[in-house]
C-alpha cells in the first residue's frame, strides 16, 4: 500500500512527494510490530534503492510470512535523487542535517518534520547510507557509543561484516538517526558501497540481514538465508589511510583484503612527469573496510580505513 507521507507544490509546476510503502499481515491483529526501512536521504547515495526493490520482491513473493508492520521509504530526498544531488537542490541543504524539523520553519524543514512525525511510533528503524562518490564501504552498521548496549544487539542481525562503535563527539545530532534513538526509536545506521553506484551483492547481503531481524522481532516467518556474524569495531585499532601528495590514487588492493603494516596498498602517480609521487603503505596489520574509488586525490585525501587486528579474529 502506497502512502504519500508529506507533499508540497514548488515553483514552475514541480512538486515534492515522499512516499512509503506500507506492508501490513494478510490478517492483521492490531498488535504487531513496525519496522521502518529508510534511504535516499543524500541523492547520490543509491545502494538503498536496489534494497527496498528486493526487499519489497521478496515480502511480495510471500505475504503469508509476514506477521508484521513494515514501511519502507525508498526517497527521503527525491528531488536530489531526480538531480543526482547530494543535498536537496535549489536548497543546497544536506536533508540528514535538519532534524527532527521544525513544523513553523522553512518549508525543507516543515517537510523533515512531517517524516519524522510518520516515523514515531515504530519499533525500529533501519537508515540505510551509501557511501560517496570517493569511497567505497564494506557493508557496516554505525551507532554511537551511548546507544551501543542497547543497538549492538539489533546490529549483530543485519549480516554485515562489521559495526563500527563511534565515539560520541563524532555523531551530529541533527542526523535522522540521532533523532529516533533520542525518541527512543531504535535506529541503525548501515554505510555500504559507493555513491551513484548499485553494488547488487551487497544488497541482497543486507536484505538478508533485514529479513533475520524482522524474523528475531516476529515480523517475518519465512526463510532465512545464514547470516555472518560481525567485528565489533571497539575491540580493534582503526588505521587511516590519507595522501601526502597530489596526484592520480591507483589502489592495488579490495575491500577485505587483509594486509600487513607496511604493505604496498596503492601509489599516487603523476600524469605530467611520469613519475611516482608516493606509494602508499599500511598503517597497521588488519582488513581494509573503505578503499579510495575516484583517483584525484590531493595532500590530506582520505584513501581508505584498516580494521586492525583482524588476522587474530575467527571470522564465522
Amino acid at each position: 500500500m502506497i502512502k504519500t507521507v508529506t507533499s508540497m507544490e514548488l515553483p514552475v509546476d514541480e512538486h515534492l512527494r515522499i512516499q512509503k510503502n506500507r506492508i501490513l499481515p494478510q490478517t492483521p491483529s492490531g498488535d504487531e510490530k513496525r519496522i521502518a526501512i529508510v534511504t535516499g536521504t543524500h541523492g547520490d547515495e543509491l545502494e538503498g534503492q536496489f534494497v527496498c526493490y528486493e526487499l519489497l520482491r521478496q515480502l511480495n513473493e510471500h505475504p503469508e510470512c509476514i506477521n508484521g508492520i513494515i514501511d519502507i521509504y525508498p526517497a527521503l530526498n527525491p528531488l536530489g535523487i531526480d538531480s543526482i544531488t547530494r543535498g536537496i537542490p535549489m536548497f543546497d541543504l544536506d536533508m540528514n542535517s535538519i532534524f527532527p524539523g521544525n513544523e513553523k520553519g522553512t518549508m525543507i524543514e516543515m517537510i523533515v518534520e512531517q517524516v519524522t512525525e510518520d516515523l514515531m511510533g515504530a519499533d525500529i528503524c533501519i537508515d540505510i547510507h551509501a557511501s560517496n562518490i570517493f569511497l567505497m564501504e564494506m557493508p557496516q552498521v554505525r551507532i554511537n557509543e551511548e546507544n551501543s548496549k542497547r543497538l549492538l544487539p539489533y546490529a549483530k542481525m543485519l549480516n554485515t561484516d562489521f559495526v563500527w562503535v563511534h565515539g560520541s563527539a563524532t555523531v551530529l545530532e541533527s542526523t535522522l538517526a540521532y533523532s529516533l534513538n533520542k525518541a527512543c526509536i531504535p535506529t541503525l545506521v548501515v554505510e555500504m558501497g559507493v555513491g551513484m553506484r548499485i553494488t547488487e551483492s551487497y544488497g541482497y547481503q543486507l536484505v538478508t540481514g533485514i529479513l533475520n531481524l524482522m524474523k528475531e522481532l516476529g515480523i517475518w516467518t519465512g526463510h532465512i538465508n545464514d547470516v555472518k556474524e560481525p567485528i565489533i569495531s571497539s575491540d580493534h585499532e582503526i588505521g587511516f589511510l590519507n595522501a601526502e601528495m597530489p596526484g592520480i590514487f591507483v589502489p592495488q588492493l579490495n575491500i577485505g583484503d587483509n594486509v600487513k603494516a607496511g604493505d604496498t596498498m596503492g601509489k599516487i602517480l603523476n600524469p605530467l612527469s611520469g613519475s611516482i609521487e608516493e606509494i602508499v603503505k599500511a598503517p597497521i596489520d588488519g582488513m581494509i573496510f573503505t578503499r579510495r574509488e575516484y583517483p584525484v586525490v590531493y595532500n590530506g585525501s582520505l584513501l581508505g580505513r584498516i580494521l586492525g587486528g583482524i588476522e587474530q579474529c575467527e571470522k564465522k
